[in-house]
C-alpha cells in the first residue's frame, strides 16, 4: 500500500510540473527565432554576456560550483524552466565551475564543435548549448568520473536551480 502512496504522488507531481512547464509557455513561441532586442531585454547584461555572446564566468566564481542542494539545474536564458541536469549527476571537478556527469536528457542540450580558436587551444573543443533557445551553457570534456567519463562544465549563470519538489520559477514571461 505504501508503495502505491508513493507511486501516486511520483506521477501527481509529474503531472504538476509537465502543466506547469507547458502552461507558463506557449507552445508556439520560438527561442531560437528571437533577436537581440529580445534577449537584451530579458536577460541580465552578465546572463546575455554568457548565453548569447559565448562568454565564460570566471573560475570559482559562480554560485553552483560548491552547491550541493538537491534538484534540478534548468536554462536560465530561456526563463528557468527547461530542464538540463540533475544534482544526481553533478560533480566536484575542482574546476571552479559547476560539472555534471551527463544531462537530464540527451535531448535538453545540443552539443557543437567550439568555434574559438582560442578555447580550442585551452581544450575546449566541444561547446553545450541549450536544445530549446540556442544558448550557450558551456563546455563538455572527456575526462569525468565513470560511467560517462564526461564532465559538462557549465556557467552558473546559464542556470537556474530548483530544489527537488519545488516547480521552477521562471525568470522572465513570453506572450
Amino acid at each position: 500500500m505504501k508503495l502505491f502512496s508513493t507511486l501516486k504522488f511520483a506521477l501527481t507531481l509529474t503531472i504538476l510540473f509537465t502543466s506547469y512547464a507547458m502552461a507558463s509557455t506557449p507552445s508556439s513561441f520560438d527561442y531560437k527565432d528571437q533577436d537581440t532586442a529580445f534577449w537584451e531585454k530579458v536577460l541580465k547584461p552578465d546572463v546575455y554576456q554568457i548565453c548569447r555572446a559565448a562568454g565564460t564566468e570566471a573560475a570559482f566564481s559562480g554560485q553552483y560550483d560548491k552547491f550541493n542542494e538537491d534538484g534540478t539545474y534548468y536554462c536560465a536564458c530561456c526563463g528557468g524552466d527547461f530542464p538540463l541536469y540533475s544534482s544526481k549527476a553533478k560533480f566536484d571537478s575542482g574546476t571552479g565551475w559547476p560539472s555534471f556527469t551527463e544531462p537530464i536528457s540527451p535531448q535538453s542540450v545540443i552539443l557543437t564543435p567550439e568555434k574559438s580558436i582560442f578555447k580550442r587551444i585551452l581544450g575546449a573543443t566541444t561547446e553545450v548549448r541549450c536544445a530549446r533557445c540556442d544558448s550557450h551553457l558551456g563546455h563538455v570534456f572527456d575526462d569525468g568520473p565513470a560511467p560517462t567519463h564526461k564532465r559538462y562544465c557549465m556557467n552558473s549563470l546559464a542556470l537556474a536551480f530548483t530544489p527537488a519538489g519545488k516547480m521552477p520559477k521562471r525568470t522572465f514571461e513570453v506572450h
